[in-house]
């Protein structure tokens, strides 16, 4: 066993000669695409279907839960939008889980929690019980969302990590269209037995998920953190690209975690102080500039992914849909998979994309593309609103609308959210800033839920539009003058690209040099510390 001292500064020269070995390793190159990464990624990911499908199948649930439970529109909007509030609580937790069980067993934790919750809302006979089964629900919700992209950030190759960390959107998207298609199949079943079979199947899913997990390998970060540098090399060498890929990787979580370079045994004891309060102090309390920008970055984007009122479409599509002109229940369900399938299609292009274009670009167009989507719906729902008669040019114009808005946000604001989120924190704080993320998240994702309905017949349906696409402005605005490009960084390099806000364009190699030795001085690499409290 070999303990990591206070005396590393005599391994800065160890440290330069083992990056100058893998100095020439040309991250410009295009390698195929690691099949094991990618394997990983995508069983991490799935857990994330578990959220699609509980949005989706909600959506057209809640037309026959209102019916059976004679509920009023004021506790259909809390029913649905609770699920988001609740998963506060996993978010919060899965931080210091994560840090202590590991990733992969805590995405296990997420898939257990989920299947009891869908058990309970299957079985639901009044409206408390429902409450309490989409409370479970959303604990293991909140799990999943903070640990699924984190894991395979983790995991994933530079040239790759965009395309793999979109696959946690990638599933949100299938699992919506699965409950929408759930919602049309079921729909023909009589109204007590109809939508008990909507929510309780999703059940099914999380069983199978949590047992695949179980063959997936652990972060290799996660496991320096534990100092168990023999499985971290093995799981380096699999997921990455090149033998020196893996080599320089390795280097980079080393000396994140304040391990001697020349530490190459098996089992390296890794000591640490306050388990974890300092984590918090410097996200919150003392953060350095480029923490402070990280944070307002992340926090910023995941603000603006739900208040620009994509819940508010997948959610209550159907009623929007009503509103436009559609009466018929079968027709308003047809529609919705529609939008579900074209949402789950520009999301699959979208994966394609993040790696070659970059998130910047994807965020920008697909933030354009939402103001006019968002804008001509406000519009035609305006005028279909305060017209006598229908106007079918205006029904098609606020359907095509309402596709036109999920396609934008699927290619770039869907996406780019968790990729960006997940990889601009260094390793020390990524679970933790993550799960801030996540709960900013879904605090807004659960106030546009419960407020939508209140918020349309207060200020008209279309109304409602617009505000979001005012919304969409001021993000568009936001993303072009705080946010740099991440794309081909690595994870550990990240935190230098932060720090001069909007004038971040002019860092450049001063703003890398500056930031590591910063995070020299601040943060003396002789510990690590582990778990948020």
């Amino acid at each position: 066993m070999t303990t990591p001292s206070s005396g590393m500064a005599s391994n800065k020269n160890d440290h330069a000669v083992a990056r100058k070995s893998i100095e020439d390793f040309d991250h410009t190159k295009k390698p195929g695409r690691n099949k094991y990464a990618m394997a990983c990624a995508t069983l991490a990911s799935m857990t994330s279907i578990l959220l699609g499908y509980d949005f989706g199948v909600m959506s057209g649930a809640s037309i026959y839960i209102q019916k059976d439970l004679k509920i009023n529109d004021v506790q259909l909007q809390i029913m649905v939008g609770a699920l988001s509030v609740y998963s506060l609580l996993g978010s919060a937790l899965a931080g210091k889980t994560s840090d202590w069980i590991g990733r992969r067993y805590t995405i296990v934790l997420a898939g257990a929690i989920f299947f009891a919750g869908a058990l309970l809302m299957g079985l639901a006979f009044n409206y408390a019980f429902l409450m309490f089964g989409r409370f479970v629900a959303g604990v293991g919700v909140g799990y999943a969302l903070m640990i699924a992209p984190v894991y395979t950030a983790e995991v994933s190759p530079a040239s790759s990590r965009g395309f793999l960390t979109s696959f946690p959107e990638v599933f949100i998207n299938g699992g919506i269209l699965l409950g929408y298609v759930s919602n049309y199949g079921f729909s023909k079943f009589r109204l007590g037995l109809g939508w008990r079979l909507m929510l309780g199947i999703g059940a099914i899913p999380s069983v199978f998920l949590a047992a695949v997990v179980l063959v997936m390998p652990e972060s290799p970060r996660w496991l320096v953190m534990q100092g168990r540098l023999k499985d971290a090399r093995e799981v380096l060498d699999k997921t990455s690209d090149t033998p020196e890929e893996s080599a320089l990787r390795l280097a980079d979580i080393k000396e994140a975690a304040g391990i001697p370079q020349e530490c190459n045994d098996d089992i390296v004891q890794v000591k640490w102080q306050n388990k974890g309060q300092g984590v918090w102090k410097e996200l919150l309390v003392y953060p350095t500039p480029s923490v402070r920008h990280i944070l307002i970055c992340a926090v910023g984007i995941h603000f603006f992914q739900q208040s620009t009122g994509i819940d508010a479409v997948v959610l209550y599509s159907p009623r929007v849909f009503e509103k436009a002109g559609i009466t018929s229940s079968d027709h308003k369900l047809l529609a919705t998979i529609a939008v579900g399938f074209v949402k789950t299609a520009f999301i699959l292009v979208a994966t394609f994309l993040l790696d070659r274009v970059g998130r910047r670009p994807l965020l920008l167009g697909s933030m354009g593309g939402m103001i006019i989507s968002l804008g001509t719906l406000g519009v035609s729902l305006t005028i279909i609103d305060h017209s006598k008669t229908k106007l079918m040019w205006a029904i098609a114009l606020c359907i095509l609308s309402v596709l036109s808005y999920v396609a934008t946000f699927s290619i770039g604001m869907g996406p780019v959210t968790w990729v960006y989120s997940s990889e601009i924190f260094p390793l020390r704080l990524r679970a933790q800033g993550c799960s801030i993320g996540v709960a900013v998240n879904r605090v807004v994702s659960g106030v546009i839920s419960m407020t939508f309905l209140s918020l349309s017949k207060g200020i008209t349906i279309g109304g409602a539009f617009f505000l979001f696409t005012g919304i969409a402005m001021v993000a568009f605005t936001f993303f072009y003058v705080m946010m740099p490009e991440t794309q081909g960084k690595t994870l550990e390099e990240m935190e230098c690209y932060f720090g001069r806000y909007h004038r971040w364009r002019s860092g450049g190699h001063a703003a890398s040099v500056n930031g590591k030795e910063g995070r020299k001085e601040q943060h003396p690499p002789p510990q690590i510390q582990m778990g948020p409290f």
